[in-house]
């Protein structure tokens, strides 16, 4: 018999392949351009080679038991604990396996949640039998911190064995400081309390775990894979310091302790992120003398990658989230509903989000193989890289006093903060494409039904007293959304959206290039382009541009036409009324030339395409 690990004999009369034949094949398709072209890089400065070699001398990393499908979870967030509860009940009969309980004030709640009070907490969990199987996660932050309390003493009130519900806690102060930017009390404050509130469930016979080590903070706010890594780090070994320094043995603390992590659609980087935060945490429970045991990992998909626009694609980008966390051994994930960002989901969206995973699970089949990357060579060495860097920024937060000093002295914010800058400027030039947003945009796409809910108003938190930068999250469509509003906006008070003429020069051969980047240019900003067919007469096409009643224009065709008839046809534009003018494609030496004729800018690939619609609107504002 032939093992798996055996060339195939159907292939033994082929020459064996080599790098070197692969270099020579791809050499020919740069014609010239050099093979550093084809190496990426993330935002950590990690490259990425188009090419890896299988890994030899590795072992899987382990984290779900064999075969063992992770937790379907999720999210109760309706602020009316009734209608909470009918979802909690829809959502467990219709495949979920577990539920995660977002309190208003949480750092997940994106403007919803759950009133933290004993008698709404009752509402929601009623007929849910918390002792039948189902995980239950809690989401809560400062305002809501009783909601734990209150949770354990629903549980106890039920007459059931608390070590055989499986609840995680979500007690995690250490984020809620990182995202407000401030604290009312000090890390020597904190310590007692989350303690004593750990020691006391666990008297009451919970087996947690308690503390939450969430990087999805990091996440949110833009920061990169080793950002989020190494403060997830860091805030676990702050819970695992402050637990035993409680009284409670280590080897009983680690196994209070979890993590959260956010799953985006970077299939390879999730993947290798989810790998490396299992290995670091290994390498933290040896070093502290402890045979190591498998991290539970919860893991939410990604809240910055979510869009407003054309929020369907949503769906596509957290398949590919939850494909790439199951497979590297998240023990519980949590979909984001498509519409998200745009309020409550109804109960369309929530379906979706629970049959993203059961397809996944049941159909794909994706928990029946344990760290099915194992010895992929792109993924084993992502993983090392993450490993290394990230150990690297968690060794300096613990040389600055550990994760709220670290805060307080602004280590990660600053990492973050420039990472985060990065971002925006290759989202601003559509480097980083965000489909249906920044890229092949619909400005007619129908309006997504979302539910209507008021609030929950919380009191106010503590006094400022230790104040540091916060970390806000944010979503990445943000800005070319924002510019979607004002085309909205324009064409509810007057009927229409701003226009932009495409003046196409020449055949169709010429012009369809540029006419269809030029589209999604100025519609991913809500400027509706009106095109039009090929002109070669300057006086007809300026017909044509007074017609559509268009504010803007611009030239749309090949470099030999613009030779021949840009500047006439500038020209014509502009007696014609058009103040604005843009041309399709880079300028080079004719630049001069064509802005004395009347262009006014320039639309390429790698241009600040955010920049220049803002410009545009500004231009039109004055006009």
């Amino acid at each position: 018999m032939t093992s798996v690990t055996d060339d195939l004999p159907l292939a033994a009369d082929f020459p064996k392949a080599t790098v070197e034949d692969w270099r020579k094949l791809v050499d020919g398709v740069l014609n010239g351009a050099p093979f550093e072209k084809l190496v990426g890089k993330t935002y950590d400065g990690i490259k990425i080679d188009p090419l890896y070699p299988r890994a030899s001398g590795v072992t899987p990393v382990v984290g779900r038991a064999a075969s063992a499908p992770w937790q379907i979870m999720q999210r109760i967030d309706h602020p009316d604990p009734a209608l909470a509860n009918a979802q909690a009940l829809t959502d467990l009969e219709n495949g979920a396996t577990g539920l995660v309980l977002v309190f208003a004030g949480a750092n997940g709640a994106r403007g919803f949640g759950l009133e933290p009070s004993a008698d709404a907490i009752a509402t929601v969990l009623k007929d849910i039998h918390l002792d039948a199987g189902i995980g239950l996660e809690l989401e809560i932050g400062p305002q809501s911190r009783m909601a734990a309390i209150h949770v354990a003493e629903y549980v106890k009130s039920k007459g059931l064995d608390p070590a055989a519900c499986n609840i995680r806690f979500g007690l995690d102060p250490l984020a809620a400081c990182a995202v407000w930017g401030h604290s009312p009390y000090s890390w020597d404050e904190i310590v007692p309390a989350i303690t004593g509130g750990i020691k006391g469930l666990a008297a009451l016979g919970f087996s947690g775990p308690f503390a939450s080590a969430d990087g999805r903070v990091i996440h949110d706010a833009g920061g990169s894979e080793v950002q989020e890594l190494a403060f997830a780090l860091a805030c676990g070994v702050a819970y695992l310091r402050a637990i035993e320094g409680g009284g409670i043995p280590l080897e009983q603390a680690r196994d209070m302790v979890y993590a959260r992590l956010a799953a985006d659609a970077d299939q390879f980087l999730t993947m290798a992120k989810f790998r490396a935060l299992r290995l670091l945490w290994t390498r933290i429970e040896t070093a502290c003398g402890l045979t190591p045991k498998p991290l539970f990992i919860a893991a939410d998909t990604a809240w910055r990658m979510l869009t407003q626009r054309d929020p369907y694609v949503n769906m596509l980008r957290a398949t590919v989230a939850t494909f790439a966390a199951g497979l590297a051994g998240a023990n519980a994930i949590t979909v984001l509903p498509h519409t998200t960002a745009l309020g409550l989901p109804d109960p369309f969206a929530r379906r979706v989000a629970r049959n993203t995973q059961l397809l996944l699970l049941d159909e794909s089949n994706l928990a029946k193989v344990s760290d099915p990357a194992a010895g992929a060579g792109g993924i084993e060495t992502l993983t090392a890289q993450l490993c290394e860097a990230a150990w690297a920024l968690f060794q300096e937060s613990e040389k600055a006093g550990g994760a709220f000093a670290a805060l307080q002295q602004g280590l990660f914010q600053s990492k973050v903060a420039a990472t985060r800058k990065a971002r925006e400027a290759n989202i601003a030039k559509r480097c980083d494409v965000l489909t249906g947003a920044s890229e092949f945009p619909n400005l007619h796409e129908s309006e997504t039904a979302v539910l209507q809910a008021t609030p929950v108003a919380l009191a106010p938190y503590g006094e400022q007293k230790y104040k540091f930068d916060p970390l806000p999250p944010m979503r990445l469509a943000q800005p070319f959304e924002a510019l979607r509003d004002k085309s909205d906006a324009a064409l509810k008070a007057r009927g229409a959206r701003p226009k932009v003429f495409l003046a196409n020069l020449g055949t169709p051969a010429d012009f369809t290039p540029r006419a269809t980047f030029a589209r999604s240019f100025f519609e991913a900003g809500g400027i509706q382009a009106v095109d039009s067919e090929g002109f070669s007469d300057p006086a007809e096409l300026a017909a044509a541009f007074r017609a559509s009643g268009a504010e803007l224009a611009c030239l749309c065709s090949s470099d030999k036409v613009y030779a021949e008839h840009a500047e006439a046809t500038a020209k014509a534009l502009q007696s014609a009324g058009s103040r604005h003018i843009y041309l399709a494609g880079r300028p080079a030496e004719a630049e001069a030339d064509l802005r004395a004729a009347g262009v006014t800018g320039f639309i390429f690939a790698g241009a600040d395409a955010l920049a220049t619609l803002q410009e545009a609107y500004l231009r039109m504002e004055q006009a």
